[in-house]
């Protein structure tokens, strides 16, 4: 079983959760980014630095990274998630071409 870390921009949300499901039920462990779910609550510096660590440890304990990157997006966060697995020699994986495969 790999284990997979979704990487992307959140406003790619329902996106990563569908791929997280497909790739959960072809027997992948998908790690997938916490998500905003209350509007009315307003972070803290200091939780939001726990939110991006939280993040990174899950890279680490991954085995690839899945980049949802719809319409070939990917921005700057991202970017720098894709270069900390790169560091780590991580597999990269691409949505634009797991879909391509459909």
């Amino acid at each position: 079983m790999k284990i997979i870390t979704l990487c992307g921009s959140l406003k790619f949300q329902k996106e990563m959760m569908i791929v997280a499901e497909k790739m959960t039920l072809e027997g992948n462990c998908i790690l997938t980014p916490v998500y905003p779910t209350l509007d009315n609550i307003k972070r803290t510096e200091e939780q939001l630095i726990k939110l991006k660590e939280a993040h990174f440890k899950r890279i680490e304990l991954s085995d690839a990274i899945l980049v949802i990157n719809v319409n070939n997006y990917i921005g700057n966060s991202t970017n720098i998630e894709i270069e900390y697995a790169k560091k780590l020699d991580k597999e990269i994986i691409y949505y634009t071409d797991i879909i391509k495969d459909d």
